[in-house]
């Protein structure tokens, strides 16, 4: 009989495959362990085999690889694979040029740039495309409207931007948090143990997360246009438009684009995180809002007005669209419902039904798995045929020998 586990150690997250990079393990320990780039195009804590024992506790309690949960309000509608939720709706920046430049329409950034405007936050902890290779991205703290627009804009590859949280708690102001719904997830456990969290990171923002891409994806569209990193200036997944098209600009002069249809038509080439695929919650049930794509059956069709759905999960997040609405900050449409989300997002339907049949064969392999509260995954998983679910099993099981999910423990700094 095989029993659930999940990692014992931080090197056993990296090895098993179940990291994210969120930079988490750099924040805990001032910065001792850092974020290290892997010859795969990963984001790791070096070392991850350096931790002294409480400090190693201390990590784990928080690590998205090991242990995942929904917040939850009192009194908020379920939904099996939404999750808690007080309202969802259509919605898009009230500025046409945030709408425009930001991914779809705008909605994180419209939020992020009110909340410091309105005076609901001192600043906005998130990310950027790093200055000086543009290809990468990195955390950054904005503290007025122009930043959170001028640092608008999906990044696909990898990025730690809860390297950035000790710098935003020890700042003693209320700051906004816009991530990846893993990120929020580090956040939400780590709350548990660190009081700061509740008082000072009062709002916290994610989009619905198809997964995050290595470095190797970024690379390979270099490689295909004949284009040195050295070279690169601008280095754009999406946004000025919608989706917009994929954008690269080298320092004298040339510009090279892909829509997004063809950057991502081949799903082999997708370079997705292993934990991405074993995702419990790319769908930010730690959020107060997430912002999602909306394109009927789950993929663009064109280029069109850039438009959101949002998920407000919480009544900070009410409170927050409210006051960016009467401001004119954002624009709300009409109400979704979870049905039309499950065709906006199809995929993300998908992978939760699966994902404990996918548990299952990790469990099989002796692999750890990621401990979920309140996801309501076994309910989901029930969803599965016989058949449906003997082929995730043993899919995973097939990846677990083949070696898909294993990883070396970086043995080298850097990023």
């Amino acid at each position: 009989m095989h029993r659930a586990r999940t990692a014992g150690s931080i090197a056993e997250v990296v090895r098993s495959g179940l990291c994210i990079g969120c930079g988490l393990c750099e924040a805990a320990t001032g910065g001792r362990v850092r974020m290290a780039a892997t010859p795969a195009g990963s984001l790791r804590p070096f070392p991850a085999d350096g931790f002294p024992p409480e400090e190693e506790t201390m990590v784990l309690s928080a690590c998205p690889g090991v242990a995942v949960e929904a917040r939850f309000d009192p009194g908020a509608r379920t939904d099996p694979v939404w999750g808690t939720f007080s309202s969802m709706a259509y919605a898009w920046a009230g500025d046409a040029e945030v709408r425009f430049k930001a991914a779809t329409g705008g909605a994180l950034t419209a939020l992020g740039a009110h909340a410091i405007d309105s005076g609901l936050v001192d600043f906005v902890l998130h990310v950027r495309a790093d200055p000086e290779r543009p290809m990468r991205s990195e955390w950054v703290i904005s503290e007025d409207r122009a930043a959170v627009i001028r640092h608008a804009g999906s990044r696909y590859g990898p990025v730690a931007p809860l390297a950035g949280l000790e710098t935003a708690l020890s700042r003693g102001r209320p700051f906004a948090l816009i991530a990846k719904p893993c990120d929020l997830s580090a956040v939400q456990n780590l709350s548990k143990a660190d009081e700061r969290i509740a008082r000072l990171c009062v709002l916290r923002l994610a989009m619905v997360c198809g997964g995050q891409s290595r470095l190797g994806k970024s690379r390979s569209l270099l490689d295909e246009f004949g284009i040195p990193e050295d070279d690169v200036s601008v280095f754009r997944y999406r946004g000025y438009g919608n989706p917009g098209r994929t954008r690269v600009e080298t320092h004298d002069g040339r510009a090279f684009e892909k829509t997004y249809l063809e950057l991502w038509e081949d799903e082999a080439g997708w370079e997705l995180e292993t934990r991405c695929k074993l995702c419990p919650d790319a769908l930010g049930e730690a959020a107060d809002i997430v912002a999602a794509d909306v394109w009927p059956g789950g993929s663009p069709t064109g280029e069109d007005a850039g438009i959101n759905g949002i998920v407000v999960r919480s009544d900070a997040g009410e409170r927050l669209v409210a006051s960016a609405v009467e401001a004119g900050a954002l624009v709300v449409g009409e109400p979704l419902t979870p049905d039309a989300l499950d065709d906006f997002q199809p995929h993300q339907v998908r992978k939760k039904v699966a994902l404990t049949a996918r548990f299952d064969g990790l469990t099989v392999a002796g692999l750890p798995v990621i401990e979920t509260k309140g996801l309501r995954l076994e309910d989901l998983g029930a969803r599965l045929q016989t058949d449906a679910r003997r082929r995730e099993i043993e899919g995973t099981l097939r990846r677990v020998r083949e070696g898909r999910f294993a990883e070396d423990l970086p043995r080298q700094s850097g990023a």
